[in-house]
This record gives structure tokens, sequence and C-alpha cells, in this order.
């Protein structure tokens, strides 16, 4: 049942709805003691007593309350009021990636800017063993003052040498995340995630490839009519080719989006750091114009592709949709998880 205006979880008083979507919803509401907005996102009653919507409910607080950076949702507080179970979250001001890719494609310079703050996060979140797994455009949200925030780490994997692995938790995440599942968003998902094997932080680096390519391009990089030829094409394809606007710059990240899309992980950038300061490198040179020649050599990032592999039958469900809304929040828009699969129209 949704929460009426004023209702009240705790010393949270809920101010208006935001959204829904497969787990849960979420609501703008005031925290009565700190004298602030904020987002709680509020897990939906039908799942409450399902085991495995639950521990992936609390996951994704756990791993993001973990993760203290300035390119990541902070999370505030977690719990459970009167059987609700919800977690609280920074209210963001903006709107996601994907509403701003959708009016068309973006500079190379914001691109950049953009690749660089998810690098950023990405690296922040490997550090503490965490591998988000559905990085998207949809997860990844623009705030007012231009700064990139990451949501949405519903099908986070947490690393057995994490800190946040106690021992106690490491049967159920491998059991909720463990190869043979199939996890992620069928256009941006690591050729290794649709094949259902393990998917470590070179995952992130492969989706991360696919939107920085769909910022320059305006297009999606493995798009087809349906899901399991997007499946295969992730497997078996290489992006079309795109010649850039024009500018040195984009066809140097365009270079470097491709490096990151490398089918093989061992064949990609090997670390998100290693990518963010690849970006940073490219980010300096773009500041700077030589007055005459320099004997500095140009990075060169291109390697051979790895061998395409075939894709077998995938089957695929519906998503629920709820507007887009300027002022959004905790892990917007909030995908429907059915299984063990994610899939965006």
């Amino acid at each position: 049942m949704a929460l009426a205006p004023r209702s009240r979880l705790g010393r949270y008083e809920v101010i208006a709805f935001i959204g829904a979507g497969g787990m849960g919803e979420v609501y703008r509401a005031h925290d009565a003691d700190l004298r602030r907005d904020v987002a709680i996102k509020v897990l939906l009653a039908e799942f409450a007593s399902d085991a495995e919507r639950l521990k992936r409910f609390e996951r994704e607080a756990m791993a993001t309350a973990a993760l203290n950076h300035p390119n990541i949702l902070a999370v505030y507080d977690v719990g459970t009021y009167e059987h609700v179970t919800y977690v609280v979250s920074e209210l963001l001001d903006g709107s996601t990636l994907r509403d701003l890719v959708a009016r068309g494609r973006l500079s190379s310079r914001q691109a950049l800017k953009y690749a660089m703050q998810i690098a950023d996060g990405l690296a922040a979140a490997h550090a503490k063993g965490i591998v988000h797994r559905d990085l998207k455009p949809a997860n990844l949200f623009v705030t007012s003052d231009d700064r990139i925030k990451i949501l949405d780490f519903g099908l986070a994997r947490i690393l057995g040498d994490s800190p946040l692995d106690d021992g106690s938790r490491g049967t159920t995440t491998a059991a909720l995340t463990g190869p043979g599942m199939v996890l992620g968003s069928s256009g941006y998902m690591a050729p290794e995630q649709v094949r259902g094997l393990h998917a470590d932080h070179r995952a992130d680096i492969f989706t991360l490839g696919t939107v920085l390519y769909e910022m320059l391009s305006g297009h999606r990089a493995f798009h087809r009519d349906t899901i399991a030829g997007t499946l295969a094409a992730i497997v078996e394809s290489d992006p079309p080719s795109w010649t850039g606007d024009g500018s040195t710059q984009s066809q140097r990240l365009m270079r470097i989006a491709r490096r990151c899309l490398e089918k093989s992980p061992d064949d990609r950038l090997q670390s998100a750091r290693d990518l963010a300061l690849t970006l940073a490198d490219e980010s300096s040179d773009a500041t700077v114009t030589p007055a005459g020649p320099t004997n500095r050599a140009p990075r060169r990032v291109s390697v051979p592709w790895a061998t395409a592999i075939a894709v077998a039958g995938v089957a695929a469900f519906s998503v629920p949709q709820f507007p887009t809304t300027a002022r959004a929040s905790l892990w917007s828009p909030l995908e429907a998880r059915s299984g063990s699969c994610t899939y965006e129209a």
C-alpha cells in the first residue's frame, strides 16, 4: 500500500511520492530530528516475506552505506517501522543521465567529465570489494550542480575479501549473485554476465564503456530489436563505427570506450583507477594547447578484439514504468527485478 502524505516512518514524515519499480517505492520525506528533506525507499509489502528480495534490499543498503564518495549516493539510515522496511538516502535534485542522453549526444568535454566522475566512484566501490554489475544511464544521476551520483547497488556483488563480507553473509551473497545467473540490464551487461559466468570488477569497466560510447554517439552500443538480439550482440559484435563530432578529443575518447568494451576481461583496462587516470590524462591534454612540437607521444589504447562466443536463448519479461520527475532520488528509476535478471525496455 502506498504511503500517504504526512504519514510517518519513525522520525520521518512522508511528503510526496517520487516513483516505483519492481521492488520498492521511493518517497520524499522530512527528517524531523535533523531538519532536512531526504529520500526514503520502501520495500514493497509483498516482498517483505520473500527472503531473496529482502536480502537483495538489505545488500543494496549495506553496500551503498559503506561507500563514502561524492559520486556515490549517500545512505543515511536503514530500518523497519511497523513491518515496513526502508532505506533513507540523500535527496537529489536533477535528472538521470538516461534523460540527458535521450535529448541527444553529449559534447566530448561533458562526456569526459561525467566518465571521470563515474570511474572515480567505481574505483572507490571496487576498493571496498563491491562490484556494481548494473551500471547504466538510468542508474547514473546528474545533479543540478552537474555532479554524477551512482545509484542502485541492488545487484552488487560483495567480494569474498571485502571487509563487508563477515563470513556470515558469504553463502547468501554467492547464492544471490553467483555464476550461472544472468544479472544486469540487457543493453549494458558485460559478455561474462550474459553467459552467466563469474563477473568481477572488470564487468563494471565494460559497462562504463557502453555508457561512454552512448554519451559520445547518442546511441546504445549494442541495441537490437529484441532482448535476445541485444545480448547476442554484446557477445558477438563490435559497437557500430562512430567517427566522432570532428574533434580529436572525441576520437580519443571513443578509442578509450572501445578499450573498455573488449570482449575478454583480460583485454580491458584492468581497474577503474587506471581508467580514471587515463581519462584524467585526456582531460589534462584537452586543457593545454601546445605552442609547438612536443616530445610527448600520444597514448595508444587500441588492442585486438577477443573471439566472439555464441549466445543461447534468453527469456524476456516486461518492466513497469513510472513518470520521470525533476526532483528524483534513491536508485532512480527502480527497475523491475524478477528471478535473476533485469531488463530494460
